[in-house]
């Protein structure tokens, strides 16, 4: 019988197993969202992360998370933490009077101020999903969304 030394037979092991380099998966954003153009400092801006078209923007509970800031000289900023990798999209609005809800008209037409990530708009109605769709990678991504009054 034949007797390889151990080194020898270490070489060979590792040369024949293949490498595998494995990358985590348990990595999370941050999406920073700057709010401009509030017409003033009453109240406070809600905002709400979708993941996808289901309920987007009209429906705030299909969103997945929800966060609320409060105004200082015309401007606010809202977080979502711990979030992964993927597409989404936000909408939000000035909750002038602090009742927790987007005002509207008897028409639909908001009475407060709206706005939507990549400042998507919609045509006779909220915007799409797909318009206001972001990519977002491990990491922090900073948005901006210009309020409308419409």
């Amino acid at each position: 019988m034949l007797r390889l030394p151990a080194f020898l037979i270490l070489a060979c092991l590792v040369y024949e197993s293949p490498i595998t380099i494995v990358a985590p998966s348990d990595q999370k954003s941050l999406i920073h969202v700057e709010l401009v153009g509030l017409r003033n400092d009453r109240g406070h801006v809600v905002c709400a992360l979708y993941a996808s078209a289901e309920g987007f923007p009209k429906q705030p509970e299909k969103a997945i998370a929800h966060a609320t800031s409060d105004i200082a000289r015309g401007r606010a900023a809202c977080e979502f933490a711990e979030i992964a990798p993927g597409t989404y999209a936000i909408s939000a609005f000035h909750d002038e009077n602090a009742n927790g809800r987007l005002d509207t008209n008897f028409l639909g037409i908001p009475r407060e101020g709206v706005g939507a990530s990549n400042n998507a708009r919609g045509h006779f109605g909220p915007p799409h999903f797909d318009a206001a769709a972001v990519r977002v990678g491990p990491g922090r991504i900073d948005l901006t969304i210009t309020m409308t009054y419409l």
